[in-house]
């Protein structure tokens, strides 16, 4: 089974994305099956990046990561909205507001990755783990959106999904009480889910 899982670089201020150090550990083993690519944390070449991949790489399955603030563990989301409403800037100033990401797209996208399963795999595995109903309305929100858009309308044997993931401990030695995960706890998480997938792609199971 050919996987793309994508991460982000750092972003607003700070100067680690665990989605990003995850990226890296994974592309140590990297090959024709188990693809990797950190995105930019901009709307637009985000979604260019994404586009380019799944044409270059033609993947089964993208597992997209990225980092969310306050959670306390590994976040598998279910559903990305078809708007972008960004708090603060990305990382060329660009802060769209109420903006559809695709007019002609649907409202919304659930994951097409079997999060359920996939949860409890993890938790067997004695990874913290829930599933989340709110992938925000950022960069991470719009890139599974627009994996879920080009498999609904182009790639239809492609299945996506999102998984963000908190803190790691570098991050909040100045954030009073910031939840974190060590990220050798991420990088096998992550790795569960990728065998997760491989193992049961034959069987047709999710």
């Amino acid at each position: 089974m050919k996987i793309l899982v994508t991460g982000f670089e750092a972003f607003h201020g700070e100067e680690i994305n665990p989605s990003e150090e995850i990226i890296k550990a994974l592309a140590e083993s990297a090959n024709e099956k188990l693809h990797t690519l950190v995105l930019p944390v901009e709307f637009k070449e985000a979604e260019k990046k994404l586009e380019e991949a799944v044409i270059r790489i033609q993947p089964e399955a993208i597992i997209s990561l990225g980092q969310a603030a306050g959670r306390e563990g590994i976040t598998l989301e279910r559903v990305a909205i078809n708007v972008d409403d960004a708090k603060f800037p990305d990382n060329i100033g660009y802060q769209p507001i109420d903006t559809p990401i695709r007019e002609e797209g649907q409202a919304a996208y659930f994951t097409t990755l079997p999060v359920k399963k996939m949860l409890d795999y993890l938790r067997a595995n004695q990874i913290e783990a829930r599933i989340s109903n709110t992938a925000g309305t950022y960069v991470c929100n719009h890139v599974m959106y627009h994996a879920l858009f080009l498999a609904e309308t182009r790639y239809h044997s492609m299945k996506a999904g999102f998984v963000h993931v908190p803190y790691i401990k570098a991050q909040v030695m100045e954030k009073e009480n910031a939840p974190y995960m060590e990220l050798s706890d991420m990088i096998r998480a992550v790795e569960f889910l990728i065998r997760y997938l491989e193992e049961n792609d034959s069987a047709h199971s999710f």
